[in-house]
């Protein structure tokens, strides 16, 4: 997790989570762009040595990488140039997958860049911190629950007049959240959903640390008054008119 350096210039940050399914089923949902949009965000993928990546994190927002490797279904490589003074000149991004015993694999996600400065460490470890309190949870939700499903991933955003923790907690409120409980459902006037809520606890030493040391990471906790909205999962679903449960992945 911490930023490691080596003698050239090099620098990198990884992070890693183990997941259910085989290696193709894992590589579908990692290097394909149905996949990847079923739990990271809106993605398209040309699979070849020289194809592009393309994540969609919002309006004006599409980080574009060429694929430098692609060796199905163990791991590809994907770099992008930097855009601004404020990132590196090229940062690689490879993506392995490792079989384990029990029907399993380990998703490992490597950014590597140059650079003679630490102007960029905080930044990445940030990255790698998402990786594993967020969307790598997301990835093993997705792998256990729906494999191999194409699901929608959205967000919705609005103003609100009151602090951070007070919105929160009309948020929970109104999905019947409770502390304590492992299942969750929407009161009446909200849109209906329901399903288990998954917490998460961090215990790693690395990532309690990155916690206190990312400037953008500590920013989000602050004034929170203990809440941690963004660190709550949970799988909801919707009746659809076949009497078939509509599944999808949330989080909040």
């Amino acid at each position: 997790m911490p930023v490691k350096k080596d003698k050239d210039g090099q620098r990198s940050v990884s992070a890693e989570v183990e997941v259910p399914g085989s290696p193709e089923q894992v590589w579908e949902a990692i290097a394909t762009g149905e996949g990847i949009s079923s739990w990271f965000v809106p993605s398209e993928v040309d699979g070849r040595e020289g194809g592009t990546t393309k994540t969609h994190f919002g309006p004006g927002m599409t980080a574009v990488s060429t694929i430098t490797q692609w060796n199905p279904p163990r791991s590809f490589t994907a770099e992008a140039a930097g855009e601004s003074e404020a990132e590196p000149d090229n940062v690689a991004t490879e993506w392995t997958v490792e079989s384990r015993s029990g029907d399993t694999c380990v998703v490992r996600v490597v950014h590597r860049w140059f650079a003679d400065t630490d102007d960029w460490d905080d930044q990445f470890e940030g990255h790698a911190y998402g990786w594993a309190t967020s969307f790598f949870r997301m990835l093993s939700l997705y792998l256990e629950h729906y494999p191999g499903q194409e699901c929608t991933s959205f967000q919705m955003s609005a103003f609100s007049e009151t602090s951070a923790p007070e919105a929160w907690r009309k948020i929970r409120d109104a999905l019947n959240i409770e502390p304590q409980e492992d299942r969750f459902a929407a009161t009446s006037g909200a849109p209906e959903s329901e399903g288990e809520v998954e917490r998460l606890e961090i215990t790693d030493p690395d990532l309690l640390r990155i916690r206190e040391s990312s400037p953008h990471i500590a920013a989000a906790l602050d004034g929170m008054d203990g809440e941690e909205s963004f660190f709550h999962r949970f799988v909801s679903g919707h009746r659809s008119q076949s009497d078939d449960w509509d599944h999808r992945i949330s989080r909040r």
